[in-house]
């Protein structure tokens, strides 16, 4: 069997977050539910959770800052910015982007840009226009709300 015949899915994205409890109500407010909780000492980590959302069906793993799982990067450090890694963002696909911009403002993330946008995405003769927006959730991963459209 090869890979591409052995993979069935996409489970989740796993993030590391430096205040685990805000960054879990921040989720909660976007419909995500905890099922799962648990410690890895081998690993150092002291709390990881396992949440799911029912209403698009994706988990997501959200683990203490101190654990020290496997990762790409550098380990954050008190008073740091934003560090860049290979996870560019996490996207949600939304009915209304604005709505959810302001939603998650509410609910504690950070603007990255003055509201949606609308861009042509180019490649040939094929385009594709996107609706979309950015914010930095308030663990500081860039969420992408997505009016669906088909690639």
């Amino acid at each position: 069997m090869s890979l591409k015949e052995n993979i069935i899915g996409f489970h989740h994205v796993s993030i590391k977050a430096q205040d685990l409890d805000a960054t879990i109500r921040f989720y909660e407010e976007m419909g995500f539910t905890i099922v799962h909780e648990w410690s890895l000492p081998d690993f150092n980590m002291e709390r990881c959770v396992m949440l799911f959302n029912s209403n698009i069906g994706y988990y997501l793993e959200i683990c203490d800052a101190d654990s020290e799982m496997p990762t790409q990067g550098r380990k954050r450090v008190e008073g740091d910015g934003y560090i860049e890694n290979a996870l560019l963002h996490i996207c949600f696909v939304v009915k209304d982007v604005e709505s959810a911009i302001r939603d998650a403002i509410a609910a504690g993330a950070k603007p990255l840009s003055d509201g949606a946008w609308e861009i042509d995405l180019r490649h040939g003769d094929k385009q594709v226009t996107v609706h979309n927006g950015l914010v930095y959730s308030p663990n500081g991963e860039v969420i992408e709300f997505l009016k669906a459209v088909v690639f």
